[in-house]
């Protein structure tokens, strides 16, 4: 039977208690009306768009390649998406297999006309929205909540995902998302390769751009004759991106680069991670394309590490 003590020791009527056993009854908690404090209003998280649904993206073949550890170690799966004129093939030459070495399940896809993967007949119609549909649907179709990895143009789309997809965590690899400020620095250092991206044409890379100095030069040869056709509208869209929507409430959010990148800045770095409230990850002396540089176990490797963390 429960057993007031205010009322016991309020009520000279009530039958009265040993002190011994009074003292054992618990003193009941305060009935008194609690008021909430008024808290600010927060807009509602719209995981899919009015437009996504009223008009998809035309669905084409997406290519993807995996590798996966020798047994299911319950990891998350690992979902590389590649940047501007780059595909899955680039991070298979490294960073697929020392992910599955390390026990996570690893995947590469290929964004639309790049790759393996089917649009390449509408290279020139294509658009951000459609890359970062393709990523949601690879995404959606693996076996558990993926951590998603882009790289350049890739994490700039990855950082529209996590706005949508509840990712195990997101890692953004020398993200190209500082607009007009990023062509006129790109126009600087090279200018014969920057302007026919203005006109139609892609964005030429050089060696130099993309890698560090230590590499080797048939492996520069090499890499940038994978390299497709970029797309013009995507290209355009760089240079009037909108502020980057947070990720959904609870995704960890890395950012990793180099200083010495010469397509993405340290400062361009530091403004992406603020705006997740963190700091970047620098590799010194390290070029653009992190995953085929000379030193790409570096950063693969530190961000396998704060994985389990994340």
């Amino acid at each position: 039977m429960d057993v007031d003590r205010t009322q016991l020791l309020a009520d000279p009527g009530s039958p009265q208690l040993p002190a011994d056993l009074l003292a054992r009854v618990p003193a009941q908690k305060s009935r008194q009306p609690t008021v909430a404090k008024p808290t600010a209003r927060r807009q509602p998280t719209q995981v899919m768009r009015r437009k996504e649904w009223a008009s998809p993206p035309v669905p084409v073949h997406r290519e993807v390649i995996s590798e996966l550890p020798s047994e299911d170690t319950g990891r998350p799966p690992v979902l590389f998406v590649p940047g501007l004129r780059h595909g899955a093939w680039c991070f298979a030459e490294h960073w697929l297999g020392r992910t599955a070495e390390r026990g996570f399940p690893a995947y590469a896809m290929s964004l639309r006309g790049h790759g393996g993967s089917g649009g390449a007949d509408r290279r020139r119609k294509t658009t951000i929205r459609e890359y970062v549909h393709d990523v949601m649907q690879v995404a959606a179709s693996l076996p558990r909540r993926a951590v998603l990895v882009g790289h350049g143009v890739g994490g700039l789309v990855v950082a529209q995902v996590l706005a949508r997809y509840p990712a195990q965590a997101g890692v953004l690899v020398a993200p190209m998302t500082a607009g007009w400020r990023g062509l006129g620095s790109a126009l600087l250092r090279h200018p014969f390769g920057t302007l026919p991206g203005a006109f139609g044409g892609s964005v030429g890379l050089r060696g130099g751009q993309l890698f560090s100095r230590g590499m080797a030069k048939d492996a520069v040869r090499r890499y940038r004759s994978r390299l497709d056709p970029s797309a013009p509208r995507v290209q355009y869209q760089l240079l009037f991106r909108r502020r980057l929507e947070p990720a959904l409430p609870g995704t960890p959010v890395l950012v990793v680069g180099s200083g010495q990148d010469r397509l993405v800045g340290q400062r361009a770095l530091q403004k992406v991670a603020s705006r997740y409230g963190t700091e970047p990850l620098l590799f010194p002396g390290m070029g653009h394309d992190m995953m085929l540089d000379v030193r790409w176990a570096e950063p693969i490797d530190a961000i396998l590490d704060w994985l389990p963390e994340a």
